[in-house]
C-alpha cells in the first residue's frame, strides 16, 4: 500500500471513529443543537435521510427496533452501502463485482427505491 493511500485510509478511519463516538454519546432526539434536516424544516416532509442520525444512535446502542422506526430504508441499505464503499475502493481488484453494483440498472433501481421510500414515509 502506498503512503498516500495509507494516509487517506487513516483519515477515513479517524473520521468514522469520531462520527461513531459523536453518534453514540449525543442523542439527536434530545440535543437541541444537533443538526436538523433542512428539507423537513422547510417543507414539513421527511426526506429519505430523515431519522438517520437517530437511527445510527439507536443502532450503536443495540436498539434495532428504534433504528428501524427512525429510518428502515437506511437500516436495510446499510450492508449494501458498506459493500459498495469497499468495492469502490478496490474496483481494480474486483472489476467483476464493481460492474453490476455500479451499473446504470443498479443506480436506477436504487433511485426508484429511494423515491418509493420517500413517498411511502410521507403518505403513511
Amino acid at each position: 500500500m502506498n503512503r498516500k493511500r495509507l494516509i487517506i485510509l487513516i483519515m477515513i478511519t479517524v473520521a468514522l471513529i469520531a462520527g461513531a463516538t459523536y453518534s453514540f454519546f449525543v442523542d439527536p432526539s434530545e440535543a437541541s443543537w444537533a443538526p436538523k434536516c433542512m428539507v423537513k424544516t422547510l417543507t414539513g416532509y421527511d426526506c429519505p435521510g430523515c431519522g438517520s442520525q437517530r437511527m445510527f444512535h439507536a443502532l450503536l446502542h443495540g436498539d434495532i427496533g428504534a433504528a428501524w422506526r427512525h429510518n428502515a430504508f437506511l437500516l436495510l441499505a446499510l450492508p449494501v452501502i458498506i459493500l459498495m464503499i469497499i468495492v469502490e475502493a478496490n474496483r481494480r481488484r474486483w472489476p467483476r463485482l464493481y460492474r453490476p453494483l455500479f451499473s446504470t440498472a443498479s443506480i436506477l433501481t436504487w433511485t426508484a427505491l429511494l423515491a418509493a421510500w420517500t413517498l411511502l414515509r410521507n403518505l403513511l
